[in-house]
Parts: structure tokens; C-alpha cells; sequence
């Protein structure tokens, strides 16, 4: 593991150490393969003041980067909260966070195009776009000039969780490069290295996304609520409401979900396939602000039915 904590994907720094020199690239990728990470790595890379095929790691600019307070690195993604704190109805890169003159109400301290006007601090300023999808289609053509021709030699690095959601004028300025998960041999003993013991459940969690490990602690919280909720339905209604209420108090839409999908692969397809849509209507109606505790509820009971079913 290198001082990023990039686990494993050795051919794609070396892909990405051959395109340097481009101005924009997208990487795509299923969340926590570490996409993040590499996009870090290469910022690194093209500010280092020792060339080299990788980051120094202790140059002041490798320095800055792994502090965070890099001068030059300027990082976007879609807003979670509102400004009340509730979560989004829906995930979005606004035109705000992309223009000054566009952000009536200073929701951004900083923004895409203005930040750019200012020449770098060491080489080259790098805009990291995390969540590519989630541009509106205003933001993604006020972005559409600076990603072909960037002032001061820039670099643009798009993330996103699929290439084909991102807006096509965005795709057809970028260099593509699709991120694969590792394999399990380097998974296994990154999870050796970090901890000293083996976790066969957490990898298969994992399924080859170095991201999960590096967050194994929120991942094994999830994973013991999802297992808790199952045994709650599997006792009686009651214990379903009860283990549907404890989950709505600790439920977080970046782990859950994914957590409740992996322990019900004990269940045959059919059963998977309701369970999955039982879930995505309850976390549409929370996007919608409805009442959290009524929308786990109706899901307890909806899943211990199907369950009921799927029994002989």
C-alpha cells in the first residue's frame, strides 16, 4: 500500500502516468474501488517536483497533498444536505458550484471557473469532479470550454459510478479509463496488512473495492444492522418493528442499503429481486421526506411477507 492508501490497481497508475500530460480524464467505476484515491495519486504525479513515473511523496507539494491542503487541488461533488441539514431529495452538481456569478445565495465558498483564473502554486491545478453524473446540464456546459482548453495547462479528473450516465459532451472532451476491482490475493492481504487477521465475510463484502477496507469499521456497522434486522423479521412482527426501528436511527444511505443487499443473498432470486424493490421505494420516500419511522416500518413488514412466502 502505498502513502495514498491506494490498495492493489498497479496497471492503472501506470495508465494514468502515461496520460499526465492530457487536460481532462473520466474514470469510471463502481463506488469504493478507489477511484478517489487514484485521482489523488495523479494530482500528485503532475505537481511532484521530482519527475518520476509516480508522486515523491515528500516534496512540499506531495507533502500538501497528503495533509490535505494542497493549493492547487480543488474538489467538487454533489451536495448531501440542504441548508436546513436534511438530506437532498435528489444528488446534484449545480451551475452554483461551477460560477460565482451564479450563486445568487453563497452557497459555495468556491467556485470551478473562477478558481481557475488564479495560475498555480507549484504545476498544475487539478479539478477533481466526483460524482460526474450527478452535473445538471447547465454546470456541465458551463464546464464544456475550460475542459477543452483549461487556463493554465489545468487538469480535469471526472469519477463517476458509470460512464453512461455522465452527460456525452462531458464524455467526448475526456480520455476514458474504466477502474476494475482488484483481485481478491491483493484484497486479502491488504486486509492482512491493516489489520494482521483475515475477514472472509468483509471481503466478500468488498468484492475486489479496496474503499471498503479502508472504511471496514462503517462497513462492519452496516453489515451487523443488516443482520440484525433479518433476525428481527425472521422472530415475529414485533421483533421486525423493533429491529426496523433501531435501524431507522442508525440507517446511513452510503452503507445500508448495500449492507441489507449482501446478507439477503442467503434468499433465491425471486425473493432478492422484491426485497431490492421494497428497499428502493422506501429510500425514495425518504429522499421525500416522509416519515422515517412509518417508511421502515411498512418496510419490515413488506420484507417479513415476501420472506413468509419464499418459506416451505
Amino acid at each position: 500500500m502505498n502513502p495514498l492508501g491506494i490498495i492493489g490497481h498497479a496497471q492503472i497508475l501506470e495508465q494514468l502516468a502515461s496520460l499526465e500530460g492530457r487536460h481532462a480524464l473520466l474514470l469510471g467505476g463502481t463506488p469504493r474501488l478507489g477511484k478517489h484515491k487514484l485521482a489523488h495519486w495523479l494530482a500528485a504525479l503532475v505537481n511532484c517536483s521530482s519527475p518520476s513515473e509516480k508522486p515523491c511523496g515528500i516534496c512540499p507539494s506531495c507533502t500538501a497533498l497528503l495533509r490535505e491542503t494542497h493549493p492547487d487541488l480543488l474538489e467538487v461533488g454533489p451536495k448531501l444536505e440542504t441548508g436546513s441539514g436534511k438530506a437532498a431529495r435528489r444528488a446534484i452538481i449545480p451551475i452554483k458550484a461551477i460560477a460565482a456569478s451564479r450563486d445568487d445565495g453563497h452557497d459555495f465558498e468556491i467556485h470551478v471557473l473562477d478558481w481557475l483564473e488564479i495560475g498555480p502554486h507549484y504545476k498544475r491545478k487539478v479539478v477533481i469532479i466526483d460524482g460526474a453524473e450527478f452535473l445538471n446540464v447547465e454546470a456541465a456546459n458551463s464546464l464544456l470550454k475550460v475542459v477543452e482548453q483549461p487556463p493554465h495547462n489545468a487538469l480535469f479528473i471526472f469519477l463517476t459510478r458509470d460512464l453512461l450516465e455522465v452527460i456525452p459532451t462531458i464524455v467526448s472532451r475526456c480520455t476514458r479509463l474504466n477502474v476494475p476491482p482488484v483481485p481478491e490475493t491483493e484484497m486479502s492481504a491488504a486486509l492482512k496488512l491493516l489489520e494482521g487477521t483475515q475477514d472472509p465475510e468483509l471481503l466478500a463484502f468488498a468484492a475486489g473495492r479496496p474503499g471498503v477496507l479502508l472504511e471496514r469499521d462503517a462497513a462492519r456497522a452496516a453489515l451487523t444492522d443488516a443482520f440484525q434486522l433479518l433476525e428481527g423479521l425472521e422472530s415475529g412482527m414485533l421483533e421486525a418493528l423493533s429491529a426496523a426501528e433501531a435501524l431507522e436511527k442508525k440507517f446511513d444511505p452510503l452503507w445500508h442499503p448495500e449492507a441489507l443487499g449482501f446478507v439477503a443473498r442467503r434468499y433465491s432470486p425471486w425473493v432478492r429481486l422484491n426485497l431490492d424493490e421494497t428497499l428502493l421505494e422506501a429510500q425514495k420516500k425518504l429522499e421525500q421526506y416522509a416519515n422515517a419511522g412509518l417508511v421502515f416500518g411498512v418496510m419490515a413488514l413488506e420484507w417479513r411477507r415476501v420472506l413468509g412466502y419464499s418459506r416451505g
